[in-house]
């Protein structure tokens, strides 16, 4: 008998992308879901696939996935968003893992994401193969990262697998935006916890050097526009963290001073 596998979703006013996400997953031995408290339908698609929908206050990324761990009952949990699917050749990989058991020799799996953005897939440029540890044993392997990016490191061998975890990643281009503001916003108050510094090297370079790696190093470029728009809104999203992050450590919450005297 091959081991059992948990997909575990931390999912948030998702009515738009979930279903597809969870149609994905019929091959799974259990879905468990925590939401935090949407104002949509989230809860209700998400209970025609599985009963067991938990409700909690959100706890940022990293300790949302800590949370649903451990409501996994499985040894082997698949971390999965909501904006995901996992394709069919990525199943068929895991499923004859499984059941050879080759799995036993591994404490996780990482496989590609392939993004689908402005109309088609993105093959090149910094999303691809952008490679996600999301397979692993549960007790081989811990939530960490810094918000809003988790990751799982594992205690063990990975192995690589070639099928591909398919990432609606945005609607649009002004959903990449809005998303990349809330993100720097995060990410920058992660940082000023952290007592990071900032400079105009920061600033400057940092996007700079975004920019050059996706669009050049990466070869960004093959993929027409739509590469020049992923690299130059991933570069702006660099600055922005670098100037909410100057913002909290130099421009204090006071109101102004009265003006100049006439």
């Amino acid at each position: 008998m091959r081991d059992k596998i948990t997909a575990c979703l931390t999912v948030g006013n998702e009515e738009n992308a979930i279903e597809r996400c969870l149609k994905s997953l019929d091959w799974v031995d259990e879905i468990v879901v925590v939401d935090s408290f949407s104002e949509d339908r989230t809860v209700d698609i998400c209970r025609r696939y599985t009963d067991r929908v938990y409700q909690h206050a959100w706890r940022g990324y990293v300790g949302q996935k800590d949370l649903i761990k451990g409501m996994a009952t499985h040894p082997w949990i698949l971390f999965i968003d909501a904006d995901e699917e996992v394709s069919p050749q990525l199943r068929d990989e895991i499923l004859d893992e499984f059941e050879h058991g080759r799995n036993r020799a591994y404490a996780g799996y990482e496989f590609p994401r392939k993004v689908f953005f402005l109309g088609r897939w993105i093959t090149r440029g910094e999303w691809w193969p952008d490679f996600k540890m999301r397979l692993y044993r549960k007790d081989k392997g811990v939530c960490t990262g810094r918000e809003p990016h988790d990751h799982v490191l594992v205690n063990g061998p990975i192995r690589r697998l070639r099928g591909c975890l398919y990432h609606y990643t945005y609607d649009d281009i002004t959903d990449q935006v809005m998303t990349s503001n809330r993100f720097s916003t995060i990410a920058s108050a992660g940082m000023h916890e952290a007592q990071r510094t900032v400079s105009g090297m920061d600033l400057v370079f940092r996007p700079l050097f975004r920019f050059f790696k996706g669009y050049v190093l990466k070869r960004g470029f093959l993929d027409g526009y739509r590469g020049l728009i992923i690299a130059a809104l991933s570069a702006i999203g660099v600055f922005l963290k670098y100037a909410k992050l100057w913002e909290r450590i130099h421009v204090k919450d006071a109101a102004p001073g009265a003006g100049p005297q006439s």
